[in-house]
Parts: structure tokens; sequence; C-alpha cells
């Protein structure tokens, strides 16, 4: 799939900018080779869900070449012709002169070798209404008694293509055929979970060479200038003393989550400064680790600095916060870091004005914090919410969830695609956040740095449950070994997607 995204008006106005151009007969066609390719083996009829508007159009034309290849093809249409717009009026109507009839409901009686979703795609940005919602469910019912493929078309109807929000019923496609360029939508909320297989057919477009991306999907291409192999001559202060701020009472384990993995993924020196007066003065499973009380860990001369991992929101926590975002060196800010800074102006004032900027890591709860607002809404639009975050804090931003979203200062922005719900469980923020901090230990730029260590999180996760360990049960410390061995792997081969 290629790596540009770009959303509705935009991909609107390139439509209209080709206007004049066969794009629905293209479509067309690249849905029916998909569709031939996965009804075939089935030898069953085919079920096409035609829409009221364009998408119904393309649905058309696919059934209509089905039909010329031989495939028996049943097409539902949820509309009218007279109301159909000019291009797939057409379609409509050559479907018809080709022998082509409709019907009002699924034909009963039938198994299917593929059903086919062109009800709506992009163009609905609501909730489907009563009858499309009963379209959509019957639809989804018959894939999972005949257990056949369902084809969406541009983008599974009811899903919102932008956000990826899910508002009412929603076809849960095995295959989506997205048309011209990827949309944000099927990478992360709920995209992932009703997309399937996504691909794109460009419809002999070229839209990079008319208007640049809107953003992107994050892949190792983006960070691959900076996997470079260590050199011989080095030693460990080569590779960075990086720090670790947190581990309030009952709260140690997740500052030891973050120094194990910011030691594993290459550190020189990885000190940590716990909060709780009663911790332990060394790391037992990991001894190489160095610890320090949080105020002389503060005086050390370290390359980078997390600050969150069970922080806490005592009132130390907060001054021990303050006086780490005056620091001049480079700064990742997680969990009670978050919370903090959402709380209190002072520390808000401090990190905006801060020289270099700081990477930030909200899950969507901490995200509605630090833009007064909730959770729910964050989520409404993942994009914006991890955009406006970088903006009002001046920090690159990884909005994390399915689909994790990383934002940058400028208002540049990529979905993470690695990854997989076994990550859905406690400490994985704090792996993450010491990922992060070992590569800016090892003098990674912020920005590279935080999308290397993004892809990189999830990729391990990948990596275990190909392996078969989860992904229920998957633990956050298992991740830390096995992304040591995935970014080993892609020293050895950085110039790969």
């Amino acid at each position: 799939m290629d790596n540009a995204l770009y959303l509705s008006p935009a991909l609107r106005a390139l439509e209209s900018s080709h206007a004049n151009e066969a794009l629905m007969q293209r479509a067309g066609a690249a849905a029916a080779d998909w569709a031939g390719e996965l009804a075939a083996p089935r030898g069953l009829p085919i079920l096409v869900i035609a829409g009221p508007g364009n998408n119904g159009g393309d649905a058309f034309e696919a059934a209509r070449l089905l039909r010329q290849r031989f495939f028996t093809v049943f097409v539902v249409f949820a509309g009218l012709p007279e109301r159909l717009p000019a291009d797939a009026r057409e379609a409509w109507q050559r479907f018809i002169d080709g022998g082509g009839s409709t019907f009002e409901t699924i034909p009963a009686d039938h198994r299917w070798s593929l059903i086919i979703d062109g009800l709506f795609g992009i163009g609905l940005g609501r909730q489907p209404a009563t009858i499309a919602a009963s379209l959509i469910e019957e639809i989804n019912t018959l894939a999972q008694r005949d257990r056949c493929p369902l084809l969406a078309l541009d983008c599974p109807s009811g899903l919102a293509a932008d956000t990826g929000t899910a508002p009412g019923a929603v076809v849960c496609a095995t295959h989506t055929l997205t048309f011209i360029a990827a949309k944000p939508g099927l990478l992360t909320a709920d995209g992932p979970d009703h997309c399937g297989e996504i691909r794109v057919a460009t419809l002999e477009l070229d839209p990079a060479r008319e208007r640049p991306a809107d953003g992107h999907r994050l892949t190792r291409r983006d960070f691959s200038q900076n996997l470079q192999p260590r050199r011989q001559n080095s030693h460990k202060g080569s590779f960075g003393s990086v720090g670790v701020l947190g581990g309030a009472p009952s709260m140690v384990g997740a500052a030891f989550l973050t120094a194990r993995a910011a030691l594993k993924l290459g550190a020189g020196r990885v000190y940590a400064g716990l909060i709780d007066a009663q911790a332990p003065s060394f790391d037992p499973l990991q001894p190489e680790l160095m610890l320090r009380r949080p105020h002389a860990l503060l005086q050390t001369a370290l390359s980078a600095l997390a600050c969150g991992p069970g922080l806490g929101v005592s009132l130390e926590a907060s001054e021990l916060l303050e006086a780490a975002i005056l620091l001049d060196q480079p700064l990742v800010l997680d969990a009670d870091a978050l919370n903090l800074i959402a709380s209190e102006a002072n520390l808000q004032q401090a990190l905006a004005s801060r020289q270099v900027p700081a990477i930030l890591t909200p899950h969507p709860a901490e995200a509605g914090r630090l833009l007064d607002s909730t959770s729910a809404e964050v989520q409404s639009d993942r994009i914006a919410a991890a955009r406006e975050i970088a903006g009002r804090y001046r920090s690159h931003v990884a909005l994390k969830g399915c689909g994790t979203v990383v934002a940058s200062v400028d208002g540049a922005w990529w979905i993470n695609s690695t990854g997989n719900p076994g990550m859905a469980t406690a400490g994985m923020g704090d792996v993450l956040s010491g990922i992060v901090l070992a590569l800016l230990g090892q003098h990674w730029p912020a920005l590279p740095a935080l999308l290397a260590g993004v892809h990189l999180h999830g990729a391990a996760a990948d990596r275990l449950v190909a392996a078969g360990t989860g992904p229920i049960g998957l633990t956050a410390g298992e991740v830390i070994d096995a992304a040591r061995d995935e970014f080993n792997d892609w020293l050895r081969q950085p110039s790969s997607a």
C-alpha cells in the first residue's frame, strides 16, 4: 500500500480535476479484477450492494465486468436511477444495457462466494439511516454465515474515511480496495477492525504530482537515514547517558520498565531516579541500571531524560517535573508527567517555552486532559487531536492507540500500522518511552526518534505474536527483548520498508 494519505477534501479536488476521465470505469475494472481473484475459487454467485451515489456507480461497473467474465452476479440497488449522480447513472445504464438487472432486497436461498460493498464508500458523513444500517448488518451476517470475503469499495460503508470512527452500523470488510490514494480512517481508530487487507487502486493518477499528501503511513523509510551500524571504535560514552524520573510508591515497576527498555535498546548508561524512598538500591533483574535519588539524577550530565513512568501527582513530583522541563536536553514526557502538565499552568508555560521540542506520548485519556476535553472527543478525530496537542505544547506527539498518530510541531503527521491488541496491557507505554529515550541517547533527532520508537514498539509486539507469544497475555516486559532483536535486524537492513 502506498504511504501517502489524503483527506476527503483533497481527494474530491483530485477527482474534480480529472472529471473528464473515465475514473469510475477504472475503479470498476480494478474492483472486478480483485473480486474475480477472491470469488473464483468458490464458484458461487457474487452479491453486489450498490448505493445511491458514486460508490454505487463503481459497484455497477464492477458488476457489469464480472458478468462479462461469466460470474453469476446479483446486484441489490439501494437507490433510484433518476437520483444517481450523472457518472453513476451512466454506469447503471451500461450495466442494464449489458443485460443486468437489480433487486430491491437480497435474494434469499443463496450462498455467496463474495459480497461487494458499494453502498456509501467515503460519501457518508453521518450514521447510516435505519434501512441502510439494516442492509449493512445483513451483509455482515451473510459474510460470516458463508465464510466468504467481503470486499469494500473505497472505504467500508459506515466508516468515516478521514477519522476512522464508526458512529453506527459499519461494514466489516475482509478486503478494502481504496481509490486514488489511501485514507487515514482506514488505518486508525475503528478502521483496522473493519478494513481487512487494503489495496490502493490509483486509477492511473499520480496524486503526489498534483498536491502534497495530507499525511503518511509510518514506515521504516521515514527514519532509515538514522539507522547506522555502530563503529568498531566505540565505547559506552558513545551511546549516551539517559535518565528516567519516576517510580513513586507502588509504581517503581513503571520506571524500571522504561529504564530496562532504554538499556536494551542501546543507551550507553541508564540512570533511574526513583521517588519512592523505600525503593531498592538496585534492580535485581537488571543490575546494569544505576539508581539515584531524583534530585541527584537531575544534576547528572544526561543525553536525554524521560519523565512520568510511575511519577505520581504529588507536590514533589510536580517540582521535579518543572526542574526537568527547564533542563536543556531531549525530553520524553508520559503518564503522570502529562497529567501534571494538564493541570498546572506553570508546567504548560515551561513546556511551551523550551528551546528544543519535547516528546509527548499520551493515550486518549491523557490527551483529553491536555486538551481540556475528553477521551471520546479525542477519539472522534485522532489526527486533529494529536496536531492540536503538538501545536499547543510545542512538542512532538504520539497519540497512542489503534493506529498511533504521530504529529510534529510543524503540523506534519503519520499513522503507524504496526502493533496488535496484545499491546493493550499495563506497562506498554513505559516501554515505548524507554525505546524513544534510548534513541535520543544515541543522538537521534527528536522526531525520527519518536517515529522509529513508535514503529519499533509495534513491530516488536508483532514479532512476538508471529512467533506464538500472545496476543492474549502479552506483557510489556516481553516486548523489550523483541524490540532489541527487531532493531538489530533493522540495522542490518536499514532501507527495507
